[in-house]
Parts: C-alpha cells; structure tokens; sequence
C-alpha cells in the first residue's frame, strides 16, 4: 500500500515542479517595463536581439537571436540642434550580449569574442529644412577609457546615415561593440551637409553619463 502511495505522489510532485517554473518565468517576463512609445516604429534587427523592454540594470532577455543583459542606461532624452536637424537621443545603454552560434559568423567581421559589451542608442532625427540634407547621427563614438569607434563600426545597419528629405523623421538603433565597457560616452554626430556637399553646420559632440 505504501508503495502504490509512493508511486501516486510523484507526478503531483513532478507537476507541481512544472508549475512552479512556470510561474517563475511568467514573473521574470512581467517584471520587465513594456516597450517605450517612442519605438512605436521599431524594425526587428536581424542581427540583435530586442532589447525595448530592458529598462533597469540586472534586467535580462532572451530570443532566437540570442540574450542581452542591461548594465548600466541613461534613460532620460537628450536634444541637440545640428543647424536644421533636431537629433534626440531617446536612451543609450551598455548591454552585454550574447548572440545565437548563427550569428557567429556576422559578428567575426566585428569581434572574436563569443559574447561582449555593446554600446547602444535610439535616436530620433528630424529633418525641419525645407531642402534635402546629408546627417549621420553617430559619426563616431568614444568610451571614458579612450576607446574610439566610427559610424562604419555599427552592428544595428539600419542606415540612418543616409540622406534625408525636407520634413523627413528617421528613428532606430544604433550600436557599437566596446571591449572594456564604461559608465560614459561621448558621441560626436556628423557634419550636416546640403544635398549639393555644402557645409550648412558644423558636428556637435553630447557626453552621456550612464547609472
């Protein structure tokens, strides 16, 4: 009779296990903030993975292209006016992350380093001209540590360096790996040209601080 007790309780222990992972992970999910209104127009990377709802350092998440842990942000806007471009820079993060083996290859053109630190924007540029315009938001970037990257070094590849026209809005990505991380960044944007190559107004540089 024993026995036969002994054999009825483990699959309610085996269930009981299962719905207790299950609920962990339903918290782990509703623990993180939903995704910003400001990336209403977000395109998926098919490169990186989605980290819209990473909001506070310690948070993780996981998809098919891999898993990104947010370390350190500064979420608060920053607005800068490059002649008649408006360039917001919604947040920057430094994420660690981790990309799926089959972005492996991708990835060696950058790093040899199976998982490394990336540091990342979203911005908003606004072309308020009434002509066409050539703007890069990020020309080059450089971590407190004096590491040095350019706008060729983006993995997002979501061209925002391309012309814009008169009245024209781009937002998205834009994301540099960094080998020995850092709580600043100082980001240089591009010269802001005429469709013609005429200089219309020097670059600026922004120094974001990270929590």
């Amino acid at each position: 009779m024993k026995a036969r007790l002994a054999w009825l309780l483990v699959p309610i222990a085996l269930l009981c296990g299962c719905q207790s992972e299950t609920t962990q992970g339903t918290a782990t999910a509703a623990s993180l903030a939903e995704a910003p209104d400001y990336t209403e127009q977000y395109v998926a990377s098919p490169q990186v993975s989605d980290d819209r709802q990473l909001q506070e350092p310690g948070q993780k998440v996981r998809d098919a292209k891999g898993g990104l842990e947010l370390l350190a942000a500064n979420m608060n806007p920053q607005k800068v006016q490059i002649g008649d471009i408006e360039l917001i820079i919604h947040e920057t993060k430094l994420l660690q992350y981790t990309p799926d083996y089959s972005l492996i290859d991708f990835y060696h053109a950058y790093t040899h380093e199976q998982e490394f630190e990336l540091a990342k924007l979203f911005v908003e540029i606004n072309n308020v001209a009434s002509e066409e315009v050539n703007f890069a938001p990020v020309a080059l970037i450089e971590t407190e540590g004096g590491e040095v990257k350019t706008w060729q070094d983006d993995v997002y590849l979501e061209s925002l360096n391309e012309g814009l026209k008169p009245g024209e809005v781009k937002s998205g990505n834009v994301g540099f790996i960094v080998e020995d991380g850092t709580q600043e960044l100082k980001l240089t944007t591009s010269k802001l040209f005429a469709a013609d190559g005429e200089l219309l107004a020097p670059a600026k540089t922004i120094t974001i601080k990270l929590d």
